[in-house]
């Protein structure tokens, strides 16, 4: 089996485990990641605003923003690295690519803490996204910048035991479900 192949049979999987575990209603999460996040106050973090079966990170996010900025992912490009743009609670939001609701007007800004959505992960620190390599990209160009903390959030479903990699993928560093914080390294 292609590396390729491997990799969707895995998402296909994975995509079923979360989907059930977002139907069952597991819980956001959120707590455990503003647990993780309070450790960091201030630090500029970029979260996400959640499509499909995501697990849901706004309670955090909302959080971290009375304590400094917050950021949303734009995709600007297929093949290219992610954009980060300040977020505030209740501000005016507008369609993006992929289904993501993007700020209206962005002002773009530099994350120190990405969190990262995924289809997958390892306890490792292993994921697997959705096959753009959008984080991959991104997360390879800001390890290159400086430091920053890769927090993969997910269901405690999405785990697997392991999981096809190539040399482009970027690991993460810690990983929050609504169980636990695990951190890999």
């Amino acid at each position: 089996m292609s590396l390729s192949a491997a990799k969707q049979a895995a998402r296909e999987a994975a995509f079923s485990r979360r989907r059930a575990a977002f139907d069952a209603d597991m819980g956001t999460g959120a707590g455990r990641l503003s647990e993780l996040l309070a450790g960091h106050r201030g630090v500029p973090v970029a979260g996400y605003l959640p499509i499909r079966s995501e697990i849901d990170p706004r309670a955090a996010m909302v959080e971290a923003s009375a304590h400094g900025p917050v950021m949303v992912p734009l995709i600007e490009a297929k093949a290219t690295p992610l954009r980060f743009a300040l977020w505030e609670p209740d501000m005016a939001l507008v369609p993006g690519p992929f289904g993501a609701e993007v700020p209206a007007d962005p002002v773009f800004s530099v994350p120190q803490i990405v969190i990262v959505p995924l289809v997958a992960f390892t306890r490792a620190g292993a994921r697997l996204g959705y096959g753009g390599g959008f984080y991959d990209r991104t997360l390879q160009a800001l390890r290159a910048s400086g430091p920053v903390l890769a927090v993969g959030f997910a269901f405690a479903a999405q785990e697997a035991e392991a999981l096809p990699h190539d040399p482009n993928d970027q690991p993460l560093d810690m990983i929050v479900t609504e169980r636990e914080i695990l951190s890999p390294r």
